[in-house]
């Protein structure tokens, strides 16, 4: 007996085509309930949290782990792209030929007969391309557009330092910036004794800001960097809790510190 549903996949098909069908059966008339519901909006945070999934995954050098969930991330992108085909916009493959246009034309090392030394070159050529386009679209023009106001704050920070650098308002090296946190730290100081708590959140966001660029004249990624401290706090932490039981309200400071140094040495 044949039925009357379409396969969840054509057989022999690869990879990509096999979940471009999946996607589109889950959106059909009779597909299912939770994604056919489905809108942009409702999508933009399931994507957001695939990809905070995907980039814990990739910082653990989890290989099995990884593929999991860069494919939950494809699963959402695909899943946007069919929503936007089912009301007559874009579909996946004309967002993959728009992608693959975007990267030709702003390779031109590459695909033509630019040349560029290195890859602080070939991005500075990027931003310049991209600046060249939002100025034939007649999209906003400043240096620090593009920069979504959705990021974490960290990577932000650091993301908009990263385009004011490219223009030349930044620190020759590292001191200018190492040399900010002590200014920024001290006002916040200052902050603090005042007792006023909006100036104390003031004077603590430029700190962040501070370090943030000091992070990244060092090469580091701060939003990774705070990521990695949480990951070991919370292993020392929960070393502790195993040492000392439970109710570590009962515990002096002296025996928390103990349990934790312990955890330090055993490598936590």
């Amino acid at each position: 007996m044949t039925s009357s549903r379409s396969e969840p996949h054509p057989a022999g098909a690869d990879g990509m085509t096999q979940l471009l069908a999946v996607v589109a059966r889950l959106r059909a008339p009779d597909g299912c309930p939770w994604d056919r519901e489905q809108t942009w909006a409702s999508m933009a945070p399931h994507l957001l949290e695939e990809a905070y999934e995907a980039a814990d995954a990739l910082r653990a050098g989890d290989d099995k782990g990884s593929r999991e969930e860069l494919g939950d991330v494809l699963v959402n992108v695909l899943l946007l792209a069919q929503i936007s085909a089912d009301r007559g916009g874009f579909d996946a493959q004309a967002l993959a030929a728009a992608a693959a246009a975007k990267l030709v034309r702003r390779h031109p090392h590459v695909f033509g007969e630019h040349k560029v030394d290195g890859a602080e070159a070939a991005y500075r050529n990027w931003e310049r391309l991209k600046q060249q386009e939002r100025q034939q679209d007649a999209q906003p023009k400043g240096v620090l557009d593009g920069v979504p106001a959705a990021l974490p704050a960290l990577l932000r920070a650091c993301r908009i330092g990263e385009k004011a650098s490219r223009v030349g308002f930044d620190w020759p090296d590292a001191k200018g910036p190492r040399a900010k946190v002590d200014e920024e730290l001290a006002e916040l100081d200052a902050a603090v004794a005042t007792g006023d708590a909006a100036h104390v959140e003031a004077e603590l966001g430029d700190l962040l800001f501070s370090l943030c660029n000091l992070a990244r004249h060092l090469g580091a990624n701060p939003e990774m960097a705070l990521r990695g401290t949480i990951e070991r706090f919370t292993t020392r932490f929960r070393h502790v809790e195993r040492t000392l039981g439970p109710d570590l309200k009962a515990r002096t400071l002296e025996e928390l510190e103990q349990a934790w140094q312990q955890a330090k040495a055993t490598g936590g």
